[in-house]
């Protein structure tokens, strides 16, 4: 474990709330994290007399000014190209140039993905970076990936999807050895697509880096029967969204039943306790914190709309990465991928060689 100090850039400017919630956020975050400083991006005059109304912020928090800023409607390649002086971009090259040791924003997702893969490069061993987070569920936590990064993904990426989210658990749920399921119409072997069949087979080899549970469907996300989905972003996009809005469907619901007669609004009271254990529970601001796994680098991804505490958790998954050596654990895990890939095509290469293939 790292015992260092950690440095973390902050994307003053990014997300629907900014600057307040970043400067908030960082605030709550220096509390919960001795030991951390931060590199503030941004407009000066905006942040610092937010700085200056935090006792204690400005002893472990530089300003770094940027003239611009990266805009929600902007184009990745618009932000790659033409926002190289925005407060995403240098927050992000502080953290690829070792000036600071990660990245945090809440700014525009695809920008940040573009930018982070261009100043970081990805680890070796991946060929693309997944986004990773984790959903509550009946166990406890799970981590679910790609969450939109790849809308199509081939067995190499899946594999390697698999490998990342297994570290990303061991690290952030202290796991040592996490259930690896990747999502599927069904549980059976020859279901799914090709590649997804072919990743299941390298995944189930006994020298694999993780431990492969097998096929899941979408019904086993919740009740937790992996502790990390693995599938394409498309498919993980849609599962994410589907997932909020039943959530928020049924939360709707129980709030128009405790309205519905005068004996229903006294059984609320009597529920208030554990109504409010509830909202905690699923409070998504516990799992604000997206990351973009397989970078050469650590960057988080806080959700736009969030408030304070949702940022200060995001910082908190950033801090983690760190402490807990996420990228030298990765790049392990890859290395011992790619044998396990190697060794299962060795025999098709060797056939073809000798000439017994086509």
């Amino acid at each position: 474990m790292g015992t260092g100090k950690i440095v973390l850039a902050l994307d003053g400017m990014g997300g629907d709330h900014a600057p307040d919630v970043i400067v908030n956020g960082a605030d709550i975050a220096r509390e919960r994290y001795p030991g951390t400083s931060f590199l503030l991006f941004g407009d000066p005059a905006r942040l610092k007399p937010l700085v200056d109304k935090r006792k204690g912020l400005s002893q472990v928090l530089e300003i770094v000014a940027a003239e611009d800023a990266v805009l929600a409607e902007d184009k990745p390649s618009f932000a790659l190209r033409r926002r190289r002086k925005s407060s995403m971009w240098l927050a992000v090259d502080a953290a690829a140039q070792g000036r600071a040791d990660t990245v945090v924003s809440a700014g525009n997702t695809g920008a940040l993905l573009a930018i982070s893969m261009f100043a970081m490069r990805t680890i070796a061993g991946a060929h693309r970076p997944a986004l990773a987070s984790f959903l509550p569920t009946s166990r406890g936590e799970t981590v679910m990936l790609d969450l939109g990064a790849n809308l199509e993904c081939d067995a190499d990426n899946l594999a390697e999807f698999a490998v990342m989210g297994s570290v990303f658990a061991q690290v952030l749920l202290g796991l040592d050895r996490p259930k690896v399921g990747l999502l599927n119409v069904g549980s059976e072997e020859e279901k799914g697509h090709d590649e997804l069949r072919k990743a299941a087979a390298w995944l189930r080899r006994p020298e694999a880096p993780v431990s492969f549970h097998g096929f899941v469907e979408g019904n086993d996300i919740g009740s937790g029967v992996v502790d990390v989905v693995v599938t394409d972003g498309f498919t993980g996009n849609v599962a994410l969204k589907s997932i909020e809005g039943t959530a928020k469907l049924y939360s709707q619901f129980v709030r128009d039943a405790f309205k519905t007669s005068t004996f229903a609004k006294i059984g609320a009271l009597f529920a208030t306790g554990a109504l409010v254990k509830m909202r905690k529970r699923v409070d998504p601001r516990r799992y604000n914190g997206g990351v973009f796994l397989g970078l050469d680098g650590v960057c988080v991804k806080s959700h736009g709309g969030t408030d304070a505490l949702g940022f200060a958790y995001a910082i908190g998954v950033a801090v983690d990465l760190v402490r807990y050596e996420y990228k030298n654990k990765l790049a392990e895990g890859l290395t011992k991928l790619r044998e396990v890939t190697s060794a299962a095509e060795a025999p098709v290469s060797a056939l073809q060689a000798s000439g017994g293939g086509e």
